[in-house]
């Protein structure tokens, strides 16, 4: 345990360093981003005299370290900023547009287990076979395809030739849950590529596990062949994709901005992309904190799991 503690404080520490190295990159990122809120704000035909005057009321007249040190103190007290465009702090498009993508990326982590995992152990258990060659193929075809072009093949076909869901959540504002169709084509592609890599992975696992000497060894000893599988070679297949998990919800964030464009959901992805083409630099880094802060958690949590499965193997920082 003391081993484990130690272990534990070392990447909690790199994890802090990883957080801060993300508050910098962000900062500098946004600042490179072409034009300037102040002449956007202005209107179409910008004077300069508004426009010194709406820098100034919005300190963008101040040297950038200045207001890095403001934004970083902010940040340590959860305040991320308000708004250039609409004067809202940015706390009120986090929290108004974060149940829509949580509710996205909780259906499919619930979803992506049962379907990953059940389909690798099907492809397993007749490996050779057509339901194995079935399985392989259709994952693979399915990983290949991008997400958006995916949506747009799913949205063509079951929204608009067959009209048994809607092409988008226009209309259902927030209460997503309250119409339960809007959701069904978000969550199939955002499944697509997890559910592919997981099963694929989980089906290497289970051959290699089933072919094992103590799976042998319990074969010799009558014991039954659901038993073999279920409670000896299961677990030890789907060890190694617990680590492939977490990542995958890490992956989830990417996922969650495309389909949220793609489908009209009015989440932190739709907040994120609306906050770059309006140039609302405060939305767009705080909303990217969120992203990239989520992300090094995700990583933690993932190493972790892999130390646990695994203490003497090295884990990737």
């Amino acid at each position: 345990m003391s081993g484990l503690g130690s272990w534990a404080a070392r990447r909690l520490l790199f994890g802090g360093v990883q957080t801060v190295a993300v508050v910098l990159l962000v900062f500098a990122l946004t600042e490179a981003l072409p034009g300037d809120a102040a002449v956007a704000l202005a209107g179409d035909q910008p004077d300069p005299v508004r426009i010194a005057a709406i820098r100034e009321a919005m300190d963008l007249d101040r040297p950038a370290y200045e207001r890095l040190a403001d934004w970083a103190v902010g940040l340590a007290h959860a305040d991320f900023g308000t708004s250039l465009a609409s004067g809202r702090p940015v706390t009120s498009y986090i929290s108004g547009a974060f149940g829509p993508t949580l509710l996205l990326a909780s259906l499919t982590v619930a979803l992506l287990v049962p379907v990953g995992v059940g389909l690798g152990v099907l492809a397993a258990r007749f490996e050779g076979r057509w339901v194995d060659r079935l399985v392989s193929a259709v994952t693979l075809g399915v990983y290949a395809v991008p997400e958006f072009a995916f949506g747009v093949l799913l949205v063509t076909v079951f929204a608009l030739r067959l009209d048994w869901l809607p092409p988008t959540a226009v209309g259902y504002g927030t209460d997503l849950l309250g119409h339960p169709a809007a959701l069904v084509l978000p969550v199939l592609v955002l499944l697509s590529r997890p559910v592919c890599s997981l099963s694929r992975l989980v089906r290497a696992g289970m051959i290699d596990a089933l072919a094992s000497p103590y799976v042998a060894h319990a074969r010799r000893y009558g014991i039954p062949g659901a038993r073999i599988r279920y409670a000896h070679a299961l677990p030890n297949a789907v060890a190694p994709a617990a680590q492939q998990l977490a990542r995958t919800v890490d992956w989830l964030l990417c996922g969650v901005i495309v389909v949220e464009a793609l489908f009209v959901i009015p989440g932190l992805g739709t907040v994120l992309m609306n906050a770059v083409a309006e140039r609302d630099v405060p939305v767009v880094q705080g909303l990217a904190v969120v992203f990239g802060v989520i992300t090094v958690v995700l990583n933690l949590g993932a190493d972790l799991v892999a130390h646990r499965v695994a203490p003497r193997a090295e884990v990737a920082a």
